[in-house]
């Protein structure tokens, strides 16, 4: 029962994957990188230990990435006025540049997938997606 639908959606998942990573990010960054820099971007500055829950990767892989960006000028990383213990990252003027191209790209492949949908459609989408995922969070 239902595994039409598991089947389109992991068809879905393995398409939307391969879009992502067909072409390098922004100036060449790496898809993990590039995911790093839209977390800061959507979350504002973020403690370091943070985001390597939110990208579910270990504190060293974290260090890896954001040195990198560090390197390249998209981040900054200072330790915590209130516990210089923690690190906190922020997007630099760079970074907030790469940002911005990185949501103009999202906001095309939005329009491309989902511009002949009509309103009706998209909300029933939206809604059956939700369900699902809440479903997926509750099994995790």
């Amino acid at each position: 029962m239902g595994t039409d639908l598991l089947d389109r959606l992991l068809a879905v998942t393995v398409a939307l994957g391969e879009e992502m990573t067909r072409s390098p990010g922004p100036e060449g960054l790496t898809p993990a990188r590039t995911h790093l820099i839209w977390a800061v971007g959507r979350t504002g500055p973020c403690p370091q230990r943070a985001l390597a829950t939110m990208l579910d990767v270990s504190p060293r892989n974290i260090t890896g990435l954001v040195d990198a960006l560090v390197a390249s000028g998209h981040v900054s990383r200072e330790a915590d006025p209130a516990d210089r213990r923690t690190a906190v990252v922020t997007l630099t003027e760079h970074g907030r540049a790469t940002f911005v191209a990185l949501q103009e790209g999202h906001q095309r492949l939005a329009a491309q997938l989902f511009s002949d949908l009509d309103a009706s459609t998209r909300d029933a989408l939206r809604a059956a997606l939700d369900q699902v995922l809440a479903k997926l969070e509750t099994m995790t």
